[in-house]
């Protein structure tokens, strides 16, 4: 879910397909109570070593992938993706300001997508049975998203002004509130479809336990303003925020955040994140998509090296968004969870999971921030266990033996043929996880041994968020607040 002015939902629709709704019987659950020093020296490196062994053939990965998550976005001169931004670059020659935007107010090209649908007409007719009854003067489609456009208004309050986004389980909408002076709201209008109805309840709940906890945001979660029905629509009132991580790092050409931000935005998803844990919940759907930015204005300067405009981030103050699969840890927790590229080993092997699966989505996420791509694009779970292996070497053998997965492994080894198509390709984009450092100095290191500690394949031993909060990658952070 997300809640800013210029998010794109396709992904729900990709991950309804691709899970075939086998992580969905939380949407199906009944909720009964609640728990109670920089280094500033300057590292050179071979842009070619470190690029194009990966993605020295950009086309095949576009075709092979035309069906995958929008990294076929990808630019196709990735060794361009090394002289820019944060990663040891010489103070800043060539770059010259021009203006100061706001990503928040710009285009809408990317609401406006159509998005694929997986339903078969039987699926719609099943769908269509589920539906309440309602009023003849508010319409639905056919899928059961309510039809609205600017200028209607929800309960008597809410006024349309624009469609943000939409996706499997419903829209958002952004909102003037006209009983709170016309201040901007981002609501969610779930689908009229029972199923969907059921997960927002089940969000709702997380929300007032979470906004009650926290009812000053100091642990960087979105704060729900109210909740309402609407002629058999469940809609949840946001705030405002700004783009997602995912969405800013696309209109920025997939380039990727300064160090400096990544330690910042980091330290605050370790923070919300371990409240979570730390009141008996696990996300479960951790990825750049669900970290909003509170404001994404940002500041546009010309670089003469990839003779192009770059956007620098203004303020990296994020939230994190989406409880909708949140789980407490007394629940039915569901065998498939998370989106496919933040998706732990020990959920890919159905070995059961708990908290330690946000972990390891945050240490991709990290990743993804430092290169501007994911380094597992892939939607099959054997060729996802490869490019594991390919990073962070072998899968330790108790885990292996301990899987009822027995498909993938062939005398506790992974079953994977190198020299097969997948295997080229896998070997074409994979290496090991150090060698995406593009420096060599203190604040890289800390912060690919950070990353390495949260892609521990054992969740026993992966590092805790309590424990992440104290590396020292974020201690320059740490002695500011100690300060403070």
């Amino acid at each position: 879910m997300r809640y800013s002015k210029q998010t794109d939902y396709s992904d729900w629709d990709e991950k309804q397909h691709e899970d075939r709704h086998q992580g969905s019987s939380h949407h199906k659950r009944k909720r009964t109570s609640h728990s109670s020093a920089h280094d500033s020296k300057r590292c050179k490196y071979n842009d070619t070593q470190i690029y194009d062994s990966l993605y020295s053939d950009a086309s095949s990965f576009h075709e092979r992938d035309n069906q995958e998550r929008r990294y076929v976005e990808y630019r196709n001169n990735f060794s361009q993706l090394s002289e820019s931004k944060h990663h040891c670059r010489d103070n800043e020659s060539g770059y010259h300001n021009h203006s100061s935007k706001s990503s928040g107010h710009s285009g809408r090209s990317s609401y406006k997508r159509k998005h694929k649908t997986h339903h078969s007409k039987s699926h719609h007719s099943h769908a269509r049975s589920h539906r309440r009854k309602r009023s003849r003067s508010v319409e639905d489609d056919e899928e059961g998203h309510l039809i609205c456009q600017s200028g209607d208004v929800l309960s008597a309050r809410y006024e349309i002004v624009s469609i943000l986004g939409e996706g499997a389980f419903g829209k958002v909408v952004e909102c003037l509130d006209h009983k709170v002076g016309g201040r901007h709201v981002a609501v969610k209008i779930v689908k009229n479809v029972d199923r969907y109805s059921e997960a927002a309840r089940s969000e709702i709940e997380v929300l007032q336990h979470l906004n009650a906890t926290d009812p000053h945001s100091t642990f960087c979660c979105v704060q729900m303003l109210e909740w309402f029905e609407h002629y058999g629509h469940v809609c949840i009132v946001f705030e405002l925020l700004g783009l997602s991580t995912y969405d800013f790092i696309k209109e920025n050409s997939f380039l990727p955040f300064s160090l400096d931000h990544i330690r910042k935005m980091a330290y605050q998803i370790c923070k919300s994140v371990n409240f979570l844990h730390s009141n008996k919940l696990t996300h479960t759907d951790l990825k750049p998509e669900n970290i909003l930015f509170v404001k994404s204005d940002y500041t546009e300067s010309y670089n003469s090296k990839l003779k192009r405009d770059e956007r620098t981030l203004k303020n990296p103050d994020i939230k994190v968004v989406d409880f909708g699969s949140a789980t407490y840890d007394h629940e039915h927790h569901s065998t498939l969870v998370s989106t496919r590229h933040y998706r732990a080993p020990e959920v890919i092997l159905a070995l059961g999971w708990s908290q330690p699966c946000d972990v390891w989505s945050i240490g991709c996420i990290l990743i993804e921030y430092y290169l501007g791509f994911t380094i597992f694009p892939t939607h099959d779970s054997k060729e996802h266990l490869a490019m594991m292996e390919k990073i962070l070497g072998p899968l330790p053998v108790h885990m292996v033996q301990k899987t009822r997965k027995r498909k993938y492994f062939h005398h506790d080894q992974l079953d994977w043929d190198e020299h097969s198509s997948a295997g080229r390709y896998v070997s074409r984009r994979c290496k090991p996880l150090k060698e995406f450092m593009q420096c060599h100095d203190a604040d890289h290191e800390n912060l690919f041994n950070l990353i390495q500690k949260m892609l521990e394949y054992d969740p026993a031993k992966r590092i805790t968020l309590a424990e992440a909060l104290e590396h020292p990658f974020f201690s320059s952070l740490n002695k500011k607040n100690t300060v403070l």
